[in-house]
């Protein structure tokens, strides 16, 4: 640093491989700190720090020395190198660093002393040297005792993560091994055990567990779609669950309707986002890619989104379509339906076929990376017939992408109706009425806080334990469950 200090010009410049690296050189954060100009590699990583008109950024080794050359001939350009490289120094100084990880901590840990993740604070920690508990305090509470039962937990994972945070919680998983293939003794000691059980899908669990809890536990059954064509909700003993949550209001109603359960059984919380994980910053371009997520089954309408791309590249053929999804055939109950598969060899067939759509649809694997992968997306389809909530745009909106869906029953029960559109013309017709960039991320910044203000995890997670706590907290009402379905 000494050495560094004596100097007027620092050099970051790295070889061309190191492009695409990860790691951000702490040496350009030292020469920052000293307040020296950087010569360094224009990289995604580099623009975000410094910004993508800072002057002195180098391809080459021409670069390195014409940039040099300008920085000692002017002096405000020297300046204004100097103060960027100062400011992103700033980001990562000791007390900011510490600062993100007390923000880390707060999410991972909730509050509740040093008992934290256990859930206990030992006499010890308390301040008493002897061990014995202070005089004059109660006992402590003891913790609920909460089992999640279902045979697919990906949409709930992360408010049982959550929960199992909670230090007055103590949470057991009956992981079903298909929708109707558990083991029944497992099951029955957690039913003994639990003083609330969460059955995610209103599948055969909710049906064992509605004739199998004990009695004086509450029982509640996350419903989403398919359930409700299904033969289960007739099956489930009612009167044995307390609450029945849908994902959206329009579920809500037809689960009312179709079911004949009470009113006040059902209620909606919506799908949760870790709104902070989603929300990276946008890779360049990406404003000219639309995202895709989930393709099977045909419900998804794949169609549809074929259609609203080349409606767009009629007009700009920069745009492309990524498409994030596993393939129809890795799907038995997809793959075994003549009709599925006639579908998807006429679609793909037109990707390959098609002037507009040749080399301009990419297929991505599906997997837990969608907050790296949508990045690269400025706008996310919805292009379904029907769905209960869909996921996909909230996430995208959640990534300050656009969302652009067709008009499936209940859309706009739960998202604006500024976003959604009658088919495909008109959803690309929105798409090319963001072409300017400014109107684009300001329409991404808009759908990004309507998505933080519903879906973030913090709030539907309070939500959810406003359930599981609701017959043992006399401060809360019983009409808080009508509060929770009309936020």
């Amino acid at each position: 640093m000494r050495l560094a200090a004596s100097c007027d010009i620092a050099l970051g410049w790295r070889h061309p491989e190191l492009d695409a690296s990860l790691e951000l050189s702490t040496k350009v954060l030292e020469f920052g700190a000293l307040g020296l100009p950087v010569i360094l590699n224009r990289t995604p990583m580099h623009e975000a720090l410094l910004g993508a008109d800072y002057p002195l950024f180098a391809a080459s080794l021409a670069d390195v020395t014409a940039g040099a050359a300008a920085a000692a001939a002017d002096p405000a350009l020297y300046r204004l190198a100097a103060d960027r490289a100062a400011r992103a120094a700033e980001q990562f100084t000791l007390d900011r660093a510490a600062e993100r990880l007390r923000g880390y901590l707060a999410r991972a840990v909730p509050r509740g002393g040093r008992g934290g993740l256990g859930g206990t604070v030992s006499p010890r920690d308390r301040g008493d040297p002897d061990g014995a508990p202070p005089r004059g305090n109660p006992a402590p509470r003891p913790r609920l005792r909460v089992v999640i039962a279902g045979h697919d937990l990906k949409f709930f994972t992360p408010l049982l993560s959550y929960l199992r945070l909670q230090p007055d919680l103590e949470v057991r998983l009956d992981q079903w091994a298909a929708l109707g293939k558990h083991d029944p003794a497992a099951s029955r000691e957690l039913a003994a055990w639990a003083d609330v059980v969460v059955c995610e899908w209103c599948g055969p669990n909710a049906v064992w567990y509605s004739r199998h809890k004990r009695r004086g536990s509450r029982l509640l059954v996350r419903l989403h779609r398919f359930e409700l064509a299904s033969p289960y909700p007739g099956q489930l003993k009612i009167g044995a669950v307390n609450q029945v949550i849908c994902v959206s209001k329009h579920y809500a109603r037809l689960c009312r309707e179709r079911t004949g359960w009470p009113d006040t059984k059902v209620v909606m919380v919506p799908n949760a986002l870790d709104v902070a994980q989603l929300d990276r910053p946008k890779l360049d371009g990406a404003r000219f890619h639309l995202g895709l997520i989930g393709m099977v089954p045909w419900r998804k309408r794949l169609d549809l989104a074929l259609d609203v791309l080349e409606e767009i590249r009629r007009e700009d053929d920069r745009y492309l379509l990524f498409i994030k999804s596993g393939m129809p055939w890795e799907h038995w109950w997809v793959w075994q339906n003549p009709a599925e598969r006639d579908h998807y060899a006429d679609a793909l067939r037109r990707v390959q076929r098609s002037p507009l759509l040749r080399g301009a649809v990419v297929f991505d694997d599906a997997g837990p990376d969608v907050a790296a992968w949508l990045r690269r997306v400025g706008f996310v389809l919805s292009t379904s017939d029907d769905e209960s909530f869909h996921v996909a745009p909230a996430e995208g909106m959640a990534s300050r992408a656009v969302p652009v869906l067709r008009h499936w029953p209940g859309a706009e029960t739960i998202y604006d109706m500024r976003w959604i559109h009658r088919g495909p013309a008109e959803m690309a017709a929105a798409v090319m009425a963001l072409g300017d960039e400014g109107d684009w991320r300001a329409a991404g910044d808009d759908a990004h806080g309507q998505a933080a203000a519903a879906f973030n995890l913090p709030h539907v997670s309070e939500a959810w334990r406003s359930l599981l706590t609701a017959d043992l907290d006399p401060a809360v009402p019983g009409p808080i469950f009508e509060l929770l379905g009309s936020r």
